[in-house]
């Protein structure tokens, strides 16, 4: 296994993983994908098996607070200087989940937003997932203002 940060070489697979993880509603495009990494490539978490990518965390960071649906396709609203680390995706392929790969991803952020100074991190999640957010610390705020994908959203924040 290797952790390493994105390039623009890895766009093929990170499309493709996301494809995997989500309903196409709710699913970023590879042009959505290609801005992200224009923008903010370096806040792309990644897990390797060889040369087969298996999971990954990406998301913009801002001053805003509060997630909204506006980040996901303005990738251009990432500010390098901002308070909190949003997080848009934690996918894993569906032949490689329950085996701690996206934990091992969400404490990469994790570590990184305490050395760079930032607040927290927000991430939104389906009610199913909030069990597993709080196990890194996350605390569930209620409901969402993202209707990303017409579903239900819950935010969930870790402060430092």
């Amino acid at each position: 296994m290797e952790i390493k940060r994105a390039t623009m070489k890895d766009l093929e697979q990170i499309a493709d993983v996301e494809k995997e993880c989500f309903p196409a509603a709710e699913a970023a495009t590879k042009e959505d994908f290609k801005k992200r990494l224009y923008y903010y490539k370096d806040y792309f978490w990644l897990i390797f098996e060889g040369e087969k990518l298996i999971a990954f965390v990406d998301g913009m960071v801002t001053n805003q607070k509060d997630l909204t649906d506006e980040m996901y396709k303005k990738a251009e609203m990432h500010d390098i200087h901002g308070d909190w680390q949003m997080i848009f995706g934690v996918n894993t392929r569906p032949e490689y989940r329950k085996k701690g790969y996206a934990g091992i991803l969400i404490q990469e952020a994790i570590q990184d937003a305490k050395k760079q100074g930032r607040k927290g991190l927000v991430l939104t999640c389906k009610d199913k997932l909030i069990p597993f957010y709080q196990k890194f610390g996350f605390v569930n705020e209620g409901i969402s203002k993202s209707v990303h994908g017409n579903v239900v959203w819950n935010q969930m924040r870790l402060s430092f």
